[in-house]
């Protein structure tokens, strides 16, 4: 049964779920909520983008007591980026409930507006394992009414070191709870933490479903050869010419060079990778979902958990370092149906990594050269810039005050206004460039709904 209808949920969640677009349950959400309903604790393996979140959502918002506000159920997640992904899922699906509080608890926050906000209460609590043992050692979090404990991308956490803080969260909360892991892969790591917080987890896997790719996805292998790796990425872009672009390197430092190389040739290109502080992380991610970069160079671990729902083109920088990694790497693309395409460039240290993966295929792959570039190709420029404005949700904004103010005097019109990000103290537009210093000009003059706000461009 694919039908969420033949789940014992509320009447307000299948609502939720039908005004969401879902439709039917996934491979993982098809094994996982009949256990996780009955109150079982549950070992995921599970791919991102394959429904887990509204997995371990649905069983969360299933039982929870809308009348106490003490933290009911805490998710884990390894990066502030996927936190809030989540954060913003579960209040999607909470909607038909009304006055569920969930609120996220993340690095890169004045800590001192998470604690008022705990003041005030919540519901669920979404985070990153360092901020969360902060407040639970400052006192300022408790945990005594936990009913739901869920680590999301457990095997990420475990890779950026977060095992530590993670037994320490454990130890704070109560013993008799629900428990339920989400992992990628399954290393020694994840087995030996499952049976320390879930010994009596129910295991289940959809990894051979979940990383199948779309068939929409054109993989093509290039063979580097002498060609330098900044150039031959520089290649590919003026030769294909994708709306947008995630180029993805091994290292930090593979990273920044090809982003500085690109950048040189006249690209328009934003980095994300673990030397960078968490505002600068936050602001490329912006930049990039609303148009204003067409080219991310990243690490996997920075973009592990990000959700871009367009993206034309995937290029890998040498093979990645697991069948899995490369699979999430190009399943970023061709989403919801849509066409895409996912290039890899191999040198002669990959040609073990390029065999592995013949052996999951049908046919053998087939290396090819360089594509030629034609001579009137331009670098992948961006007709958007954005703009931060110093209000966010606490202020009651909405995306139309902010169309509203910028198209006031008749300039620009709601084509020269690109998407609008709300976050809690801060605000993101689009706007085309030719129109920037207008559109500051307007933000800066004048009032928001009774309030000045500064803005500024990124």
């Amino acid at each position: 049964m694919t039908d969420f209808c033949s789940l014992p949920l509320p009447d307000t969640l299948l609502t939720s779920l039908a005004d969401a677009g879902f439709t039917s349950m996934t491979p993982i959400q098809a094994q996982s909520l009949p256990l996780i309903l009955q109150g079982n604790d549950v070992l995921a393996q599970a791919a991102t983008g394959s429904g887990k979140t509204a997995a371990f959502a649905l069983g969360l918002l299933a039982t929870l007591n809308v009348s106490s506000f003490a933290p009911q159920a805490l998710v884990l997640c390894p990066t502030r980026e996927l936190a809030e992904q989540v954060a913003e899922a579960i209040r999607l699906l909470a909607r038909g409930i009304g006055n569920v509080k969930v609120l996220t608890l993340c690095g890169g926050v004045p800590m001192r507006i998470q604690i008022g906000s705990l003041q005030h209460g919540a519901h669920v609590l979404v985070g990153t394992p360092g901020r969360v043992l902060d407040l639970l050692q400052q006192g300022e979090l408790k945990l005594a009414a936990l009913q739901t404990l869920v680590l999301d991308e457990a095997d990420r956490m475990l890779e950026m070191g977060f095992a530590d803080q993670i037994h320490a969260i454990i130890a704070a909360v109560p013993e008799q709870r629900q428990t339920l892991l989400f992992s990628a892969t399954y290393p020694t790591g994840i087995a030996q933490l499952s049976k320390r917080v879930a010994p009596d987890a129910q295991r289940i896997s959809a990894a051979n479903d979940e990383v199948a790719l779309p068939t929409k996805i054109t993989q093509r292998f290039y063979q580097l050869g002498d060609t330098l790796k900044g150039q031959a990425v520089n290649t590919l872009l003026l030769a294909l010419q994708p709306g947008n672009c995630m180029v993805f390197c091994n290292t930090k430092a593979e990273a920044q060079g090809i982003a500085a190389d690109l950048k040189a040739k006249g690209h328009s290109v934003l980095e994300l990778h673990g030397d960078l502080e968490q505002k600068d992380r936050d602001q490329a991610m912006v930049q990039f979902i609303n148009g204003s970069a067409r080219v991310l160079v990243a690490t996997d671990v920075a973009a592990r958990g990000l959700d871009i729902a367009e993206l034309d083109l995937v290029i890998s920088v040498h093979m990645a370092h697991d069948l899995d990694t490369h699979t999430h790497r190009i399943g970023r693309t061709g989403r919801a149906g849509a066409e895409g395409q996912a290039v890899s460039l191999v040198g002669p240290q990959d040609d073990y990594k390029l065999r592995l993966l013949e052996d999951t295929l049908s046919a053998p792959l087939q290396l090819q050269a360089l594509p030629a570039v034609v001579a009137a190709a331009k670098p992948l420029q961006t007709d958007f810039v954005t703009v931060q404005l110093s209000g966010g949700k606490k202020d009651k904004l909405r995306p139309g005050d902010i169309v509203g103010a910028l198209t006031r005097d008749g300039v620009l019109g709601v084509n020269d206004i690109g998407k609008i990000k709300l976050q809690p103290t801060w605000s993101f537009v689009a706007v085309r460039v030719p129109l920037l210093k207008h559109a500051l000009a307007l933000l800066n003059a004048d009032k928001i709904k009774g309030k000045r706000f500064r803005a500024l461009k990124l």
